[in-house]
């Protein structure tokens, strides 16, 4: 397996610390708000990630926290009079929800902040006590200047002008780099017990706590792969790694990967341009997977622009491999080809090349396609094909639906119940042989967009493209 390490900015062999095994630690949301396509881009990147690891036979811990107290959602709090626990507990569930529908699968752990407060205490307490932060009226603050290596992580100068503006600017501060381990309790915010005065934890403090609490390494490096999207390489994981490495003389991670911005027409995916595209909204349009296919068809560190016709583009690729699986449903299934097996992964073990890996999934199909044209009864291939289509499943994430319904999607109940009840008439038409009543309720269904194909196993209906 090679990766792309964002901070030496190349390729490089993954050497896990503990051979055959693979720690990951993937930011999550703060959960104030809905997940938008931001979110499910990360999401999918790293869960791709954690499938190719797993094929490759590596034993994987994949972790992803959850940001339940924060200003953003003290914010919240007095917009909406509702508790917390309320709001956290509500978009936790969204975001979940939304991430099952995109075939994401649920973190190994999933920690909150506010389930690692002691954790974060003890941590603060520390860096007090090693004299690495300090203490203003409002605040527990890391002494940047105390870390020899910040910066590194993101290859920044101190003097750069966006860098400064992404850190929350405060007089008492020694540097204006320093940031927020602890801030003291203020009126109508929630508050948490700690020696040195209680309060709340900072942005950054969480992720190092709960790296150290679940699945630290002793050693050089306390995790395999820290992930995340791009515009958490700084502040974010640069105060991570350098406060880890000043409390417990470690480095965070061996290995940190970023996934590219969203945008779409073009935009940088911001609240702030008022072009956020909330993944409820998609969700509401487009089928978890069909969105999932998309996302995952660009490579992970490159940008992406969402756009409707590259979407529908992407579509008719993911209705290949389905086309392919009704030739095959029926199939049983034996072990993945073995040849095929090897590519996929070969493809995928370069970085996660997706373009590489689809040719190879696309050259597959043609070719299965091809062999069945002349042998429609082959029932070695159609198993082997209908194996190689459940594999694709289990590292991509695509291709696990029934076929006869992927290529009903977008048609809902009550058209449904319609087209049924039309296929039936037609059904007793020909029965009957009133073949004139039957073509006519066959043009019926296609001016309704509905293609029917007669097949051994009865008449099989699909949305027309």
């Amino acid at each position: 397996m090679v990766i792309f390490d964002s901070v030496i900015k190349k390729k490089v062999d993954f050497e896990p610390i503990v051979p055959n095994e693979a720690s990951i630690y993937v930011c999550g949301p703060t959960v104030y708000d809905d997940a938008h396509l931001g979110h499910a881009r990360s999401a999918i990147a790293f869960d791709l990630l954690r499938r190719v690891l797993m094929a490759l036979d590596y034993k994987v811990t994949f972790v992803k926290n959850f940001t339940d107290i924060d200003d953003k959602i003290i914010k919240k709090m007095h917009e909406t009079n509702q508790s917390l626990e309320e709001i956290t507990t509500h978009y936790i569930q969204r975001y979940k929800d939304e991430m099952h529908l995109l075939d994401v699968s649920d973190a190994d752990i999933e920690p909150k902040a506010t389930e690692t407060i002691d954790e974060i205490v003890s941590f603060v307490d520390a860096m007090l006590k090693n004299k690495t932060a300090y203490r203003t009226s409002d605040s527990i603050y890391f002494d940047t200047s105390k870390d020899a290596k910040y910066l590194s992580l993101s290859h920044r100068s101190g003097e750069e002008d966006d860098l400064m503006a992404r850190v929350e600017q405060n007089d008492e501060k020694k540097n204006q780099k320093d940031f927020a381990l602890w801030k003291f309790s203020k009126a109508n915010e929630p508050t948490y017990k700690a020696p040195f005065g209680d309060g709340r934890p900072g942005w950054h403090i969480e992720c190092s706590a709960m790296i150290e609490k679940h699945i630290a390494h002793k050693g050089a490096y306390q995790i395999d792969i820290h992930a995340g999207g791009a515009d958490l390489l700084f502040p974010h994981h640069e105060n991570e790694a350098s406060q880890t490495r000043c409390k417990s003389h470690q480095e965070l991670a061996k290995y940190w990967m970023h996934n590219g911005f969203v945008t779409i027409n073009g935009e940088k995916m911001s609240k702030s341009l008022g072009n956020s595209f909330f993944l409820k909204d998609a969700l509401s349009v487009y089928d978890g997977e069909i969105l999932r296919f998309y996302l995952l068809s660009t490579h992970y560190r490159a940008n992406f622009n969402f756009s409707e016709e590259d979407l529908l583009q992407s579509k008719k690729r993911l209705d290949k491999i389905y086309r392919l699986k009704k030739r095959v449903f029926e199939a049983t299934t034996c072990e993945t080809e073995k040849e095929f097996k090897k590519n996929l992964l070969e493809a995928l073990s370069d970085d996660l090349n997706i373009s590489k890996a689809l040719a190879v999934i696309d050259e597959m199909i043609a070719q299965v396609n091809d062999k069945l044209d002349k042998n429609p009864k082959d029932k070695e291939l159609k198993s082997q094909a209908n194996s190689n289509i459940n594999f694709i499943f289990n590292v991509l994430g695509v291709g696990g639906k029934n076929p006869y319904m992927y290529f009903q999607i977008g048609v809902n109940e009550d058209e449904k119940k319609s087209i049924d009840e039309l296929l039936n008439q037609r059904f007793e038409a020909k029965k009957s042989k009133n073949f004139a009543l039957a073509d006519e309720l066959r043009d019926k269904l296609t001016q309704m967009g509905i293609a029917i194909m007669d097949t051994p196993n009865g008449t099989q209906w699909e949305k027309a493209n």
